[in-house]
């Protein structure tokens, strides 16, 4: 019941959010950029800790600065996720453009599907309208995984699907390919795919970022089961509530790469997204926990 009640709360309390104008809501980004920055220091241990191992050629005052640039990249973030819950299709169309998707179209076409590689970059949550310029009948499937608390789990899920995208649980992912291709169903599968793993799935351990990373290999999984095409999607940011978004293609036979082939071609290609423009990627995450050590511990 304490729940049920947090989650309408919570709710209604991001309805009104969305209403405001863009205009508004950076003003309160700003006003919460202050705040987690430098009240609250919003897991500042984690994210200078990150920033300081990813660029060791850096000096203290550029890794502040990429700090700076962070913490207002992710207060923007947040509160454009909640603009989600009342953005029209044309405002997020015009927001969130789309390039280079002949070659896009043309393999879902030529293969029955694609695999897409999704980085925490810039607004990669505007791409749930992704189906704007696919064909009627075509499925863009988002992969996630379900929240603990099953209230804002439907809350996100609510959102995520409001143009179009088809969420499905991670665990629940190759069935219901399946299914839609039984059905005749055309699929773009949308997987981010740059989380720390669980410790049974740490299956590609790489150097990263100048670091031992580890990265789940579920997309190259899935492409070679059935035989999709892979692209990376590459994304940039221009300015505050704007972005676009290429789809580059990293093979169009699977089949024929190497195991860990393609996860490798994801994390040379994040690498150099995320060195392009840093502060636009999720260094308040806890990306680095899990240790090669520990894997072979419980293995």
């Amino acid at each position: 019941m304490k729940s049920k009640l947090v989650y309408w709360l919570t709710y209604t309390g991001m309805w009104l959010l969305a209403l405001l104008p863009f205009r508004l809501l950076y003003i309160l980004s700003d006003g919460l950029y202050f705040l987690m920055r430098h009240v609250v220091h919003y897991r500042r241990r984690v994210i200078r800790r990150n920033l300081k191992n990813s660029f060791p050629e850096k000096s203290e005052a550029e890794l502040r600065e990429l700090e700076r640039e962070f913490y207002h990249y992710i207060c923007d973030y947040m509160l454009e996720e909640i603009k989600m819950m009342r953005m029209s299709f044309e405002d997020l169309s015009r927001r969130m453009e789309y390039g280079n998707t002949e070659e896009y179209l043309a393999m879902i076409e030529k293969h029955g599907g694609i695999v897409v590689l999704i980085p925490h970059y810039a607004n990669f949550e505007w791409l749930t309208a992704m189906g704007a310029f696919m064909k009627p009948g075509d499925v863009p499937l988002q992969v996630y995984k379900p929240l603990r608390n099953k209230y804002v789990d439907e809350m996100f899920k609510i959102i995520r699907a409001r143009h179009g995208g088809y969420n499905v649980p991670k665990h629940s992912t190759a069935r219901e390919i399946i299914r839609l291709r039984r059905e005749g169903k055309r699929v773009v599968v949308g997987l981010i795919t740059d989380q720390s793993p669980n410790r049974n799935e740490a299956n590609h351990w790489t150097t990263f970022l100048n670091q031992d990373t580890v990265f789940m290999d579920g997309g190259e999984r899935i492409a070679k089961m059935m035989n999709y095409p892979v692209f990376y999607c590459e994304l940039e940011k221009h300015r505050r509530g704007y972005c676009k978004a290429y789809f580059d293609l990293l093979t169009e036979n699977p089949k024929q790469t190497a195991d860990g082939e393609i996860t490798e071609l994801f994390a040379r290609r994040l690498e150099q997204t995320i060195r392009r423009a840093p502060a636009y990627w999720f260094w308040s995450h806890k990306r680095w926990k899990l240790k090669r050590e520990d894997v072979k511990h419980n293995g």
